[in-house]
């Protein structure tokens, strides 16, 4: 069972005598059943985009005439492998390793997948599933026989310390992106000193609706927080939503016309949103959710390439991959207080099967490496603290099967006031970084800046473990340096090697 050991004192826990307070074990994590519900739909709120941005990105390479259907087919046999692959991974999460933890397809993962398929032209989509399926196994492997732990508890204790905040700077920066609140400045820089800013206040805020709402929706969420309303997250989404709609029924449009001059270059996410994009139509035809052209694609990828270039496709996305999941998985273990005295996961094996679990599933019915979502510090946030959150998550992706276009229902920008809030939160651990040791503090300050600066979990990570033995030798703490640290630094500088000359 995934909490056997835990799960004898839970019965008489809020959740009752339930068989879900017996398994999950709600009394000894502090929780009950309408706490786990509640984080289980906040988590779910705020990465059920992947089932429509997914499809949206593999589509770009998964084309209907590959397939052999008709436009716009793809987009839904995408949607159901998401589906599929992300409920397979909860599931191994949910009553295996009995965390609170949300799974999906990465992004990131799913936009280096495109990537690698256009920019390498011996590499075809069914080849990149491939590479997906064999990393998968490996994975599964490694995390059975212990070695992912082994390297994720090398990891230095700053590292461990600042992905938190690193990815909670993260959430931040995509959160303020995708409500329009800040802007990415795109423009072409010909004199460093004209560099301008990376991101920018947006300069038509005042007159964004989108923006307004946004903000609105921020405070709104903030105060509930503050007030200790249960289910503060999930009300601010949805009062999010409500505004907006309201404020579309009042004639405001999303619409902010053309930039001012001084604009020029500014770029604003979610250029297509809608103040109030109503309901789609639903599909219940069997022919829109039939897989059978992408379930078992991988095979005809490993006819198709060298082996030189799928093993370089696939370390790639094992490294990013690895790196990925350890640091989301050690961030939010922080952030519900499931780490041990030394900063450590304990049977940290388990929440690691279900990614390879659920990578290697995705591989088979076409899809892109799952991982473990960043989102899922929303539902722990909100109290999650047992596998039942990530229970409840995969059960909603099931609905999701048959109501995709409901999800249509919440405004696209509104689910992205809970990463604000969770990001300031997930700032605490920044003071447990020994900021008067330089090894701690540049090994803690890289982790930090380089996520939301490279947008990559794995690269703040990457950075960290780079500087933490060169650091800690310079300043003569050879004692704290251990070979695995050594290993580690050259595995980072090999594949970034690999990666920017070879791929």
């Amino acid at each position: 069972m995934g909490s056997s050991d835990s799960a004898a004192g839970g019965s008489d826990s809020g959740g009752g005598s339930s068989w879900f307070a017996d398994y999950f074990g709600f009394g000894a994590h502090g929780t009950d059943l309408r706490t786990e519900l509640l984080a289980g739909l906040t988590t779910f709120l705020t990465m059920s985009y992947i089932i429509v941005v997914n499809p949206a990105i593999l589509s770009i390479v998964i084309t209907p005439e590959a397939l052999g259907v008709e436009p716009g087919m793809e987009f839904q046999l995408l949607a159901v492998t998401t589906i599929i692959s992300s409920v397979a991974a909860m599931l191994v999460m949910a009553f295996y390793a009995n965390r609170p933890f949300g799974l999906a397809p990465g992004m990131g993962l799913n936009a280096f997948f495109v990537a690698v398929v256009l920019t390498i032209p011996s590499v075809t989509w069914q080849v990149a599933l491939a590479a997906v399926f064999v990393e998968g196994l490996l994975f599964i492997g490694l995390t059975l026989v212990g070695l992912r732990e082994y390297v994720i508890n090398l990891f230095p204790e700053p590292v461990k310390y600042g992905v938190g905040p690193g990815i909670g700077l993260f959430l931040a920066l995509i959160g303020l992106q995708q409500m329009r609140i800040i802007a990415g400045d795109i423009g072409i820089v010909e004199v460093p000193t004209d560099a301008g800013n990376f991101v920018t206040l947006n300069p038509v805020l005042a007159q964004d609706a989108i923006a307004v709402v946004s903000i609105v929706g921020v405070f709104l969420t903030l105060v509930l927080y503050a007030r200790g309303v249960k289910g503060s997250i999930v009300a601010g989404i949805l009062g999010t939503s409500v505004i907006s709609y309201v404020v579309a029924a009042l004639g405001v449009t999303a619409d902010i016309g053309s930039l001012p001059v001084e604009g020029e270059g500014i770029k604003l996410a979610a250029a297509t949103s809608s103040l109030a994009p109503g309901v789609g139509d639903l599909s219940y035809s069997a022919a829109d959710y039939d897989i059978t052209p992408l379930l078992g694609a991988f095979l005809d990828g490993f006819a198709d390439v060298g082996a030189l270039t799928f093993a370089m496709v696939m370390f790639t996305f094992f490294f990013v991959d690895f790196f990925d999941t350890a640091g989301t998985l050690v961030g939010l273990s922080n952030a519900a207080d499931m780490t041990d005295e030394n900063g450590e996961v304990p049977e940290i094996e388990k929440p690691l099967l279900a990614d390879a679990v659920g990578t290697t599933v995705g591989g088979i019915v076409g899809t892109s490496t799952v991982t473990t979502y960043i989102e899922s510090s929303t539902g722990i946030e909100e109290g999650g603290r047992t596998g039942m959150t990530a229970l409840v998550v995969a059960a909603l992706f099931l609905l999701a099967l048959v109501a995709i276009p409901l999800l249509s229902v919440i405004p696209s920008f509104a689910p992205y006031v809970a990463f604000v809030i969770v990001a300031v939160f997930m700032l605490r651990n920044v003071t447990d970084i020994d900021w008067q040791d330089n090894a701690s503090a540049v090994t803690g300050g890289l982790t930090i800046l380089l996520m939301p600066l490279t947008t990559s979990i794995a690269t703040g990570i990457a950075g960290g473990l780079l500087a933490y033995p060169l650091v800690s030798a310079a300043q003569g703490d050879f004692e704290d340096v251990r070979l695995g640290h050594w290993a580690l630094a050259g595995f980072v500088v090999v594949y970034y090697v690999v990666r920017t000359v070879y791929i």
